[in-house]
């Protein structure tokens, strides 16, 4: 069993509006927050997983799939993607994902937690480990060889449990997998790595601020709620996302529902009530007025304008 499912239920929220989240929980034996495998030894392994009839999750971790041969649809924040061969799809932590079975799709399948990259790695590929980076990469045809044979020797090193010292076997598993994810940094529509411009520690404290708004944005709605949650004081967190975007802690709170709203109104065809629940807003007439706010249109003209797909 690779996951560990569990229902994500804040106060005042109805059931129905909640996506189960998956947390990350590894076969028995595999070491640390990283296993590998293939689209279909997944698919064939896991009974349980929401693929048919499809439905929507939460991921609590980061999954990689490498399309080789057939075509995979994958729907996420409600968007349906199709990826073709020689194309990645990246699921990240805190996206809302929806599996269709996979049918004569083939190739490696990586998951893996955040705390699984060494800290200076993680803040140089911080343009493609981002929440809003392309969900679709297709790399550069010059990578496209190298990162598919890294990512099948990723896979045959993770199923080489036991053939060598349990730390090499995870030194080789995270270094083929850095290499892996430096290399890919390189596709089209990614920022080049090392343009994260705040100070390291700075940078790092935004990093975690995004992994847990991407994760709590429809519970905790306060700057004060993620300083307590990441151990540092309000200034401080201010100071961090002031240094990564110039904007401030709630202005990026407020800006991540607005999105979740505008793509559950459109793409989802959610209706505002329901929309509103989902956000945490004990009212839909707070919620009325926090989109129309912002978007200068009420949740209903909206829907009704514009039911295509948003970024």
């Amino acid at each position: 069993m690779m996951v560990d499912k569990r229902h994500l239920r804040p106060s005042g929220q109805a059931g129905q509006a909640v996506f189960p989240l998956y947390g990350f929980q590894p076969p028995v034996g595999t070491p640390y927050g990283l296993e590998v495998n293939t689209i279909e030894d997944f698919f064939a392994q896991h009974d349980n997983w929401p693929w048919n009839p499809p439905r929507p999750i939460r991921a609590g971790f980061h999954y990689l799939i490498a399309v080789t041969e057939g075509e995979l649809r994958h729907d996420i924040d409600h968007v349906t993607r199709t990826v073709a061969p020689g194309q990645w799809l990246w699921g990240r932590p805190g996206h809302t994902l929806c599996w269709h079975p996979p049918g004569t799709a083939r190739g490696p399948f990586i998951m893996f937690e955040p705390d699984v990259l060494r800290p200076e790695l993680a803040r140089l590929l911080a343009p493609l480990t981002a929440h809003d980076a392309p969900a679709v990469l297709s790399p550069h045809p010059e990578d496209a060889a190298w990162l598919l044979q890294t990512a099948f020797q990723l896979l045959d090193e993770h199923r080489a449990l036991g053939r060598r010292p349990l730390d090499v076997h995870h030194a080789l598993r995270r270094s083929l997998l850095e290499s892996l994810l430096l290399r890919l940094a390189g596709a089209p529509g990614i920022a080049p790595v090392g343009t994260v411009t705040a100070g390291a520690g700075l940078a790092d404290r935004y990093g975690r601020f995004l992994d847990a708004l991407e994760l709590h944005f429809r519970e905790l709605h306060q700057a004060a709620d993620y300083a307590e949650l990441l151990g540092c004081s309000v200034r401080t967190l201010s100071r961090a996302a002031r240094d990564a975007t110039g904007k401030g802690v709630r202005e990026l709170i407020d800006e991540r529902r607005l999105l979740e709203a505008r793509r559950l109104l459109g793409v989802a065809r959610w209706d505002a009530r329901a929309v509103a629940v989902h956000l945490g807003f004990t009212d839909p007439a707070n919620f009325g007025r926090f989109f129309r706010d912002r978007t200068g249109l009420t949740p209903a003209a909206f829907a009704a304008r514009d039911s295509g797909p948003h970024p």
